[in-house]
């Protein structure tokens, strides 16, 4: 493990500690959570080439078609039958957790691990126009139970978390083009403090999760680290080919999601262990971040010994 992955540790749980157990820490940085999560995907945007997002091949919409049906439909069916018959108290938990749209923060988690950062993008732009007419149908249709996520209210987020940090990186290599490069230099400690400002924010803001079910505490934080490697393990084999940055990007959009959201809307509408298994879900949410920069350093050694197939 490299110093930079050490760090990123140190920063991420004790920011989520100091949030739980001190949440008056987190309160100032509650009203500007999404602005922090721009804030990342602008510094995740800054060497992307965005002209791979107009990769209309067959191959590459079939890639993205395959991987949607796969995040909104198929694991969540298949996890809420088996979560139902094993502990069936946390099926519809399982089912919001896993039915929700990639997360806007993915793009940035894919630079950090060296994953196809368009692949990602264009994930998180698709899954999020569907899933508020997905979701609620498999809720209803597997669970009996309606429930509403405004449209409306999600596209306004995918157009101000997604499209002005894309638009500022534009307009500021147009207007001044050796700034990107040089905020880019200092990428990793200016997103260790956003990771630390947001997980304030969040953790604080919910810290009661954390307390109210202390017996279902346990069990929401193991069930969320079991979710979490059968998603990055689902995205990652799914993707054929041996090119890892693909592959890397498969396990990012299923495994990297807006739980947040999910703590958010499922408190309206279900009782509290689905906020619970949500929150829980930020741990493994980081922590995945190292066997995934493991296996893109593996797949860097296996490209430096010969050409790496297309």
């Amino acid at each position: 493990m490299r110093i930079n992955d050490v760090l990123l540790f140190i920063v991420v749980f004790a920011s989520m500690g100091a949030a739980v157990l001190f949440p008056a820490w987190g309160v100032p940085f509650q009203p500007y959570i999404l602005h922090m999560m721009m804030l990342l995907l602008f510094l995740s945007f800054l060497r992307m080439d965005f002209r791979a997002l107009m990769d209309r091949s067959a191959s590459a919409l079939a890639r993205l078609g395959f991987l949607v049906a796969i995040k909104l439909l198929i694991l969540p069916s298949v996890l809420y039958g088996i979560v139902l018959v094993v502990i069936p108290e946390y099926s519809i938990p399982v089912l919001l957790l896993s039915g929700i749209s990639t997360g806007v923060v993915a793009p940035f988690i894919a630079g950090l691990v060296g994953a196809d950062i368009a692949q990602v993008l264009k994930m998180v732009i698709v899954s999020s126009i569907l899933a508020p007419f997905s979701l609620p149908a498999l809720v209803k249709l597997l669970a009996g139970t309606r429930m509403d996520i405004p449209l409306g209210t999600m596209v306004q987020l995918l157009a101000m978390v997604v499209f002005l940090p894309m638009a500022g990186v534009l307009v500021m290599r147009r207007f001044l083009p050796g700034l990107p490069e040089r905020i880019a230099t200092r990428q990793f400690p200016l997103s260790l403090a956003l990771f630390a400002m947001i997980n304030l924010g969040v953790f604080s803001k919910y810290s009661s999760f954390f307390f109210a079910q202390p017996d279902q505490l346990l069990i929401s934080l193991v069930l969320a680290y079991v979710l979490s490697a059968i998603y990055f393990a689902a995205g990652y084999l799914i993707i054929s080919g041996k090119k890892v940055s693909r592959r890397l990007a498969g396990g990012v959009s299923l495994a990297i999601m807006n739980n947040v959201l999910v703590i958010v809307f499922s408190s309206r509408f279900f009782g509290p262990l689905s906020p619970l298994l949500a929150a829980m879900y930020m741990f493994p949410f980081y922590t995945l971040i190292v066997p995934m920069k493991m296996l893109a350093e593996r797949g860097r050694r296996k490209a430096s010994s010969g050409p790496e197939p297309a």
